[in-house]
Order: structure tokens, then C-alpha cells, then sequence
């Protein structure tokens, strides 16, 4: 990976390590804030569009690209908001952003023809391992208790007492590795679209965030109602939003153009180091010198995909 695709993906990571940590804050706000989020993304954003290559090289492809784009932009923030709201921040991120480049890396090898050297497989796997390990090495194990057996088995328990703890699956895990699925889908067909239609990285996210806005006005519901509160509550995270979630993703974009998407996707994950920190310092979500250690082998794994 050259030196401008690498500065490029790590600005990114600090973009998107900014409004993660934005979303998570309200993440039980739901449709709402994605909406003013979408909205305030292409209004922030369209100025830009002239002087960053206008509409591309296809009209066409623009509408066909960000509109398929859209879709699975939309799943992948549903999925990710739902997961917030179930589980902590550095569970969730950290299992959506290790499973993520994982399954980027291996559909792009075989969708899109690309080819790894073995110190970048080393990279990837090792840059998997810190992020998810990242995520978990302070996760308390979850249980819920055993159903009771009927009055008069053999192994009855005690009436009222409770019966043995039984261990059951993070649902910060399972959302975490929902998002990974939608974070690898919408990075191939992304990386495709541009490629194969010479589009510009700002026009395509400003018709991405533009199509969003179409489909969350069409879940709002009986939510619609809750717009103008939201806003008025939380109008700079909206505003923090519509500038750092676009920006990190148009960075990410400018580097697929010239780099491999196998090796773009893992370095982005430098942001769960970032976001690791800030959920042990603020939001005390387990120990400090476990997940810088953690952030360590992501880093090395990093070094390694670099080369």
C-alpha cells in the first residue's frame, strides 16, 4: 500500500472513530437522528460536489452504484444502532470492525481479482485478532438461568430456588457480527462501483447519504413526530455526524481507487484502538492496559499489511 492510500486510511479511522463514538451516544434515538444524520450529510456535503470531479465519468453508474450503496449503507447503520443499543460500545465496534476487513479481505480476492502477498495475510489475521480481541478481553460472561425441571423428576430443583446458570451468546457479539457482514458487502460493491464506473468519492457518498434520507423518511412512521425534538436536543451531534461519518468513508473511498480493497479494509480498523481508549477512559467499559495492549497487535498487524 503506498504512503498516501496508508495517511489517507488512518485520517479516516479518525473520522469514523469520532462519529461512532457521536452514534453510540444516542443510539436509542433510532430512525430520527439517522435521518437528520442523512440529511445533514448531503446538505453539508452537496456544495462540495463541484469541485471534487462533479457528477464522474457515468451518470448512470452514479444513480446504480449509490442507490444499490444506499441499501446496504441503510441496513448496515440499522443493524449497527440496534447493537449500541443492546451492548457496549467497545463490543459491538470491535466485533464489527474485526469481522468486517475478515470477510472484505477474502471477497475481494475472490470477486474482484485481487492479489495478497503472504506478509499482508499474516497482517490481516493479526489486525483480526487485536480488534476482537480488543472487544472481548474484559466481556463478563453472560447467563441466564436454566429453565426449572417439573415437580417430581428425579433431578426436580427446590421449589423457588434458582436453577443452574446457563451461558447464553453476547447480543453485542451477535449485532457486532451483523454489521461486519453489512460493512463487507457495502465495501465490495462500493470499491466495484467505482472502479468499474470512474466515480468521484464525494458525488457517490452525497447520492448515498441523498437515498438515505428517501428510505429512513419512508420507516419514520408515527416517529415523524419526533424530528423536531430530536433536533433541537441534539443538533450538534447531528451536525458532528453529517461532517465526520461522510468524510471518513469519502477518505476511505479515495483510497480503494488506487489500493487493494483487501488491504484498505484492515487498516481502517485503527479505529478501535482509538475507540477503545475512550470507552475505558469515559465510559469505563473495562481496563485501560488490557486494550492498549490489544490496540498494539492491531497496530503491528497494520505495520505488516503496510509493507
Amino acid at each position: 500500500m503506498s504512503t498516501t492510500a496508508l495517511l489517507l486510511v488512518l485520517a479516516a479511522a479518525v473520522c469514523h472513530a469520532g462519529w461512532n463514538v457521536v452514534a453510540h451516544g444516542v443510539s436509542r434515538l433510532g430512525t430520527p437522528f439517522l435521518w437528520w444524520g442523512a440529511v445533514a450529510s448531503t446538505v453539508l456535503w452537496l456544495p462540495v460536489v463541484p469541485f471534487t470531479g462533479g457528477l464522474g465519468a457515468s451518470v448512470g453508474g452514479l444513480a446504480v452504484g449509490a442507490g444499490v450503496s444506499a441499501v446496504l449503507h441503510v441496513v448496515y447503520m440499522t443493524v449497527l444502532q440496534r447493537g449500541y443499543a443492546v451492548g457496549t460500545l467497545s463490543t459491538v465496534y470491535a466485533t464489527a470492525r474485526g469481522s468486517g476487513p475478515a470477510v472484505s479481505a477474502g471477497l475481494a480476492v475472490l470477486l474482484l481479482g485481487e492479489q495478497l502477498s503472504v506478509t499482508a495475510v499474516v497482517g490481516i489475521a493479526v489486525v483480526v485478532a487485536g480488534v476482537v480481541a480488543t472487544g472481548l478481553i474484559d466481556r463478563r460472561p453472560t447467563v441466564s438461568p436454566a429453565p426449572r425441571l417439573l415437580h417430581g423428576s428425579s433431578t426436580a430443583s427446590t421449589p423457588g430456588a434458582p436453577g443452574p446458570a446457563r451461558r447464553r451468546l453476547d447480543p453485542g457479539i451477535a449485532w457486532g457480527l451483523l454489521t461486519g457482514l453489512a460493512i463487507a458487502s457495502y465495501t465490495i460493491w462500493d470499491a466495484h462501483a467505482l472502479r468499474t464506473w470512474g466515480l468521484s468519492p464525494v458525488s457517490f457518498m452525497v447520492g448515498v447519504t441523498l437515498v438515505e434520507v428517501v428510505f429512513y423518511s419512508a420507516t419514520l412512521g408515527r416517529r415523524r413526530g419526533e424530528l423536531v425534538a430530536v433536533a433541537r436536543a441534539h443538533w450538534p451531534r447531528v451536525l458532528a455526524f453529517g461532517v465526520l461519518s461522510p468524510l471518513s468513508y469519502i477518505l476511505v473511498l479515495t483510497a480503494i481507487r488506487t489500493a487493494p480493497v483487501a488491504l484498505v479494509a484492515p487498516a481502517r480498523e485503527t479505529s478501535v484502538v482509538m475507540v477503545a481508549v475512550f470507552g475505558a477512559l469515559v465510559l469505563r467499559e473495562g481496563s485501560l492496559v488490557k486494550r492498549l495492549a490489544a490496540s498494539v497487535v492491531v497496530l503491528g498487524g497494520i505495520a505488516l499489511v503496510a509493507l
